[in-house]
């Protein structure tokens, strides 16, 4: 897990004045990762500051930037998967020779108009790639609060969780090659929906499209088949986050989850954020995850008197199509979590089952303690029970077409935040079949 250094200082302010703004995403002290390209420009690996993007390959070919011998390829190219693969110890020189390069008192770069004209690029002026190269995508199931909701909804309230939630983190393996970046369209699907008052399915568009508030971790160092990843060192595998909208057609979902859990009504789109908050960015952001009751079996327990959690601030607004206005209709925070990112990983390989460099591994709907805290519209509107008033006096139970999800998120400290930017996407109508 990542400790406390230089570039956690909260005194640290950039030369770029737009990254010293109280509510900016994007300062000195978190520096993500992505992939970008402009016109003329070829695909390449940069980190946000401020409004602007440092070129990494631009900067590295500049003589400012020490990489391995063999990394200077991987700056130019459409994933970060070959940085990422050169190891925490080089992914963590990188950030650090930034934070030094964009201090406010380094003259180096601040003082070259020509060179910052060079390695600098205005983010509006950019197009950001998908982060990273997903070979495999899974999904978890592991807010207590949003499990209990949905056992209560659909099930005894009662009884609302199941026997194995309380053991295991649950998961389900996605689908990877429908993972898009922040601001892709995402076209309404089609599927089987079975009503109670008909005798069979019928076919056609999804009446009941939903968010699903998340985060997705990046795997950043895999293991090998066979050979599972320890609790007390699962961190060590993962890169850094991102935002994750895992949108879900719930009544194609309620047709087709039983027996085998969910299939079409998951597949057609799974959108993140193109940003990749380093976990070291995040490391003075820990708090510790929820009391586990009953106590995890031996292989899940964390290792004592260290922070699993993090303080992560999230909301999501809906913008109307042809409306001005925006409604932010969730806010909760990642440390609500039940189970960690490293229980999650550590279960996952538990059976020896391997993962790669730049597997995507989803939260789960993350949920609060109240009502506003839902991250998902089947909780915020009970089904479609008690509908949701916008700013513009529209009604929503589900997404209509041509609806703005936004998903925002940041970890606060006193002075600074460190934020992921957004994960938005508008829905498309349904084809005709």
């Amino acid at each position: 897990m990542s400790s406390l250094n230089a570039t956690h200082n909260p005194q640290l302010r950039s030369w770029v004045s737009s990254a010293n703004l109280p509510e900016q995403h994007f300062p000195i002290q978190n520096l993500p990762f992505g992939v970008f390209h402009t016109a003329g420009l070829a695909a390449h690996v940069g980190v946000a500051i401020g409004d602007m993007i440092l070129d990494l390959a631009e900067l590295q070919q500049a003589g400012l930037l020490s990489l391995p011998v063999e990394g200077a390829a991987v700056l130019v190219a459409s994933s970060l998967n070959g940085l990422i693969e050169l190891g925490a110890p080089v992914w963590n020189s990188v950030r650090g020779q930034l934070s030094a390069l964009l201090a406010a008192d380094n003259p180096l770069l601040r003082d070259d108009a020509a060179l910052r004209a060079r390695v600098l690029v205005s983010q509006q002026a950019a197009t950001m790639l998908l982060p990273v190269t997903i070979g495999g995508y899974t999904d978890f199931y592991s807010s207590k609060e949003h499990a209990t909701n949905v056992g209560c909804m659909f099930r005894d309230p009662k009884n609302a969780l199941l026997p194995n939630w309380l053991e295991i983190p649950i998961g389900y393996n996605g689908r990877a090659s429908s993972v898009i970046v922040s601001d892709t369209p995402v076209r309404r699907p089609n599927g089987q929906t079975k009503s109670p008052t008909r005798e069979r399915p019928e076919f056609g568009p999804c009446k009941k499209l939903d968010i699903e508030l998340e985060t997705g971790f990046i795997i950043g160092r895999g293991n090998a088949l066979g050979e599972p990843i320890a609790c007390q060192d699962a961190e060590q595998h993962i890169f850094g986050m991102v935002l994750l909208n895992d949108w879900s057609a719930r009544d194609i979902q309620t047709w087709e989850y039983v027996p085998l859990g969910p299939f079409n009504s998951k597949t057609f789109a799974t959108t993140i954020s193109p940003w990749v908050v380093t976990m070291e960015a995040l490391a003075p952001f820990r708090v510790p995850t929820p009391c586990q009751e009953p106590a995890p079996l031996p292989y899940l327990q964390h290792q004592p008197g260290v922070n699993y959690g993090i303080d992560l601030q999230l909301e999501v607004t809906l913008t109307p199509e042809l409306s001005q206005q925006s409604s932010t209709i969730c806010r909760s925070n990642f440390r609500h979590m039940y189970w960690s990112m490293a229980q999650q990983l550590t279960h996952h390989t538990s059976s020896g089952c391997n993962t790669r460099v730049g597997d995507l591994m989803g939260s789960g709907t993350i949920s609060g303690l109240t009502p506003d805290s839902c991250g998902s519209l089947l909780e915020l509107t009970w089904n479609g029970a008690n509908p949701l008033t916008l700013a513009d006096g529209s009604m929503r139970s589900f997404i209509l077409d041509g609806d703005e999800l936004t998903i925002t998120g940041w970890a606060q400290a006193a002075d600074y935040r460190v934020g992921f930017g957004v994960c938005r996407g508008k829905i498309l109508p349904a084809l005709k079949m």
